[in-house]
């Protein structure tokens, strides 16, 4: 096994593992070894914190929050009635020829360019693609501006005047999202059902709105986080020439392999965020019951006694502890552990392995990375490629 690659792109301060448990003073939990993270990751007595949950939990007693937001057996139990729209045998069978032709077309936008974001380019892929497997497939317009609008990171500092312009901006692009994207979607499936998530939600007796708050966190994990990781995938491979080379002569299990190793390194989202609904108990350490808890990922998975030496570099074929995922905790782990990761990673591959085909791909700007401060998550913007 040899090295080709050393450190991260994203910068997001000290990301090592430490202390397996410990409380800060704020009175927050935080947890940065792998093992401890997933025993973690796969209790029950948890429940999610972040990702906008705070705001949902304001309309539970009007409406079924999205899946993202339950725990316990409701949500258990809504995650074995989908898990069919996420399987190898549907990617194949639903998705991939799809993806194939997605991709061909976004490389073809850099063609006859000479010069695109690649930030724009994965976007429309991830968002065609999600839009397959969700159910909305019947927008006026284009969707992936509306939704990258709505999904800009938010300026945190935002003050008076200037916070209520941004959230009025936000439920603007929500109405627009909803209004020309998830309600043709739903009228459409009311006249003739479809084999895909609205579908399965009409059928359950969900309402508009919850509809739309299902079809907003698959558009949060489906689609941003997909063009974030193959943004980040690609400035590896465009700025390490041997790295590149592995890729690009590999066949899809090394390529795979490779593409779990950066998303190892590079998690999209670097903090999950729980809250404990019962005492838990790690080794010798007890979280009491209503405690926030921060399981760094980032740092989970520089974690030596689960990836081996050199954790900091891409090292694809690396031995890995038993039980240690390929892409590590970055598709995080237990009950709400990503759905869509074969997806992502499928898409990923045949999108890179089609872009890095193009003779004369190079990089001309790199680019600028704005950090999600609650979540340590990362956007990359104005990477531009000239083929």
């Amino acid at each position: 096994m040899t090295s080709v690659d050393s450190g991260r792109k994203v910068d997001r301060g000290e990301r090592e593992p430490g202390c397996p448990v410990r409380v800060d003073g704020d009175g927050v939990w935080h947890i940065q070894d792998y093992a401890t993270a997933r025993q973690f990751l796969r209790h029950t007595d948890t429940r999610q914190a972040g990702l906008g949950i705070e705001n949902a939990l304001r309309l539970q007693d009007r409406m079924r929050l999205p899946v993202l937001y339950r725990d316990g057996a409701e949500h258990r139990e809504h995650r074995r009635q989908t898990a069919k729209y996420f399987t190898p045998r549907r990617v194949e069978s639903a998705y991939r020829d799809l993806m194939h032709r997605l991709a061909d077309e976004q490389c073809e936008v850099l063609r006859r360019r000479g010069a695109a974001d690649l930030s724009s380019l994965s976007f429309h892929l991830a968002v065609a693609v999600a839009a397959e497997v969700v159910g909305l497939t019947d927008s006026r317009g284009d969707m992936a501006r509306r939704l990258d609008r709505f999904f800009r990171v938010p300026d945190p500092n935002a003050r008076g005047l200037r916070a209520a312009r941004q959230k009025a901006f936000n439920n603007f692009t929500v109405f627009a999202f909803f209004w020309r994207d998830v309600r043709p979607a739903i009228a459409a499936r009311r006249r003739t059902r479809r084999d895909d998530l609205i579908s399965h939600l009409i059928d359950e007796g969900c309402t508009a709105p919850e509809i739309l708050g299902e079809c907003v966190t698959f558009a949060a994990a489906g689609m941003v986080t997909t063009r974030e990781f193959i943004s980040v995938a690609a400035w590896h491979l465009l700025t390490d020439e041997a790295l590149r080379d592995r890729y690009v002569t590999g066949d899809e299990t090394e390529r795979v392999a490779l593409l779990h190793e950066i998303l190892r390194l590079e998690p999209v989202v670097a903090d999950l965020l729980r809250w404990t609904t019962a005492d838990v108990t790690l080794g010798d350490v007890t979280i009491p019951s209503g405690a926030k808890v921060d399981v760094g990922v980032a740092a989970a998975n520089l974690d030596t006694g689960a990836v081996g030496p050199e954790p900091a570099a891409v090292c694809p074929g690396r031995p890995l502890s038993d039980g240690v995922a390929d892409a590590g905790l970055s598709f995080g782990d237990g009950a709400h552990r990503c759905p869509g990761a074969y997806i992502a990673i499928q898409e990923t591959d045949i999108f890179l392995s089609k872009l890095f085909a193009m003779p004369n791909l190079r990089l001309i700007q790199e680019p600028t990375v704005t950090l999600r401060p609650d979540i340590a998550s990362y956007e990359l913007k104005g990477m531009i490629l000239a083929a």
